[in-house]
């Protein structure tokens, strides 16, 4: 393995989240929006955006990745084996993000094979960016603790992204399209599909990949497959990344509903005034004139600022008590603010605020967590075979994410529609409300507490950590 310093400089580090704040346009626009978007703004039934969503999201995360992750692996290049894929796909990523969002004048048939063909290319190449992507964290450093703060400036670079789409995309969305949605979502996008681009490429310009896997180390596609399989740890965070996607997704795709049809509009006002007046003394007005979008904005911006207080403090807390305990305690305890929705009353604006920043705060402790995890878990793999396949490691990570985003997105708009959810209405059922209810509160938790009690049987611990590091810095510095 290349033994050359393993420290990295603010400016690589800056460099290498702005792939993620990239990436996270996108990511968290589909995340927020997709099942929004296919029912509400492109007009298929809620049944045609679950089965487009579930299925080409399966196959995206069990066909593309996979495949992508084998062939990042083999790729060798003058500039390495993660960072020319980079390079490579932030243009048609970019192209196809624009695409995906944008709503032709086609028959109903049409817009269904379109959705298909649009978001299956989507997938496809987020897939090709985001897998190298992440094992590219892999391999700039071996060192554990500039590791850990990589992760930071990467997840503060996502809340960077998230705050920007959950908080001010609705409002803008409707303000740019002088309140027709499909025009102002197209007009986001390729606004949007510009910037990430550019960001991608500084990403590539920027960061360089230390652990080189030394010349001699071959290994069949067979021998990765064998093991991942006998890996423990990268099953468990396979599971784990699947469990807390699909709650994710689910939560986060379902806020809209819950704002546009479940909380008081009256009150939601009233809660929020002194928070306008003070944006607009400043001379700000992100909102425009609808309170849906500024309470939507406000309510989301809360949670993230907080994510990112948490974010700030993940590593200390990391270095000193070890991934698996930090991540496993703050998870259990950001489900039950989580939980606490389903109680709620229209009315209980406070309540509902209250309990997002705390959601977010404790959630955001675990978040630079969960990608730092899978790097370990490639080390450990290499600790214990002496082979090193970083991108198939990493898979676990982009398979759990897309099939987890699939099959949250999907449960959605399915149980929308078992809800008796209908698009538009001004007046849902006493059953759709009490289904958008669940839909942000027992349903999303179900899938953290599980992933909770798997963490009992992952195995590296702080003190394997710091193990697995000395041994590895052993064998590279021969």
């Amino acid at each position: 393995m290349n033994s050359t310093s393993q420290k990295l400089s603010v400016k690589e580090k800056i460099g290498y989240s702005l792939g993620d704040l990239a990436a996270n346009l996108v990511f968290q626009t589909l995340m927020t929006y997709l099942a929004y978007f296919y029912t509400d703004i492109y007009g298929l039934s809620p049944t045609h955006a679950s089965i487009i969503m579930l299925i080409v999201g399966l196959i995206s995360a069990f066909i593309f990745n996979p495949i992508v992750a084998v062939l990042a692996d083999r790729t060798n290049t003058k500039w390495g084996k993660f960072r020319p894929w980079i390079l490579w796909t932030a243009v048609p990523l970019g192209v196809i993000a624009l695409l995906a969002f944008t709503t032709p004048d086609f028959s109903y048939q049409g817009k269904v094979i379109y959705a298909i063909v649009t978001y299956s290319l989507l997938l496809l190449l987020y897939a090709s960016n985001n897998l190298p992507y992440s094992a590219l964290s892999g391999v700039i450093t071996g060192d554990m603790a500039e590791r850990n703060s990589l992760s930071s400036y990467r997840f503060v670079a996502v809340m960077f992204a998230q705050f920007f789409v959950q908080v001010f995309m609705l409002g803008i969305i409707k303000s740019a399209g002088d309140g027709d949605k499909a025009v102002g979502i197209e007009k986001v996008m390729t606004i949007l599909a510009i910037v990430g681009t550019i960001m991608l490429l500084i990403t590539f310009l920027t960061t360089k990949e230390r652990i080189v896997p030394k010349p001699e180390q071959k290994s069949s596609i067979k021998e990765d497959l064998g093991d991942l399989v006998k890996n423990k740890p990268w099953v468990i965070m396979l599971t784990l990344t699947l469990l807390v996607f699909v709650t994710l997704a689910m939560k986060g795709g379902s806020y809209v509903y819950y704002f546009e049809n479940y909380v008081d509009k009256q009150q939601l006002a009233i809660f929020i005034q002194p928070i306008l007046d003070f944006l607009l003394n400043i001379g700000i007005n992100p909102f425009g004139n609808d309170p849906i979008s500024a309470g939507f904005g406000l309510f989301n911006a809360g949670g993230i600022i907080f994510m990112i207080v948490g974010i700030t403090l993940s590593k200390n807390l990391a270095d000193k008590y070890g991934k698996r305990n930090v991540f496993g305690f703050f998870l259990l305890i950001s489900t039950l603010f989580i939980i606490a929705f389903y109680i709620f009353s229209p009315k209980s604006i406070a309540l509902m605020f209250f309990s997002q920043i705390l959601h977010g705060f404790f959630y955001g402790i675990t978040i630079p967590l969960l990608w730092a995890m899978i790097a370990d878990v490639a080390d450990y793999s290499e600790w214990k075979n002496n082979r090193r396949a970083t991108a198939i490691i990493f898979s676990a990570m982009m398979v759990g994410l897309k099939a987890g985003l699939s099959i949250g997105g999907a449960l959605t708009t399915l149980l929308l529609g078992h809800f008796n959810y209908v698009p538009n209405s001004l007046l849902q059922s006493e059953s759709a409300i009490n289904g958008i209810k669940l839909l942000v509160s027992i349903f999303p938790a179900i899938p953290f507490l599980i992933g909770v009690g798997l963490l009992f049987f992952y195995e590296i611990d702080k003190k394997m950590e710091v193990q697995i590091e000395t041994d590895l810095k052993e064998r590279r510095s021969k």
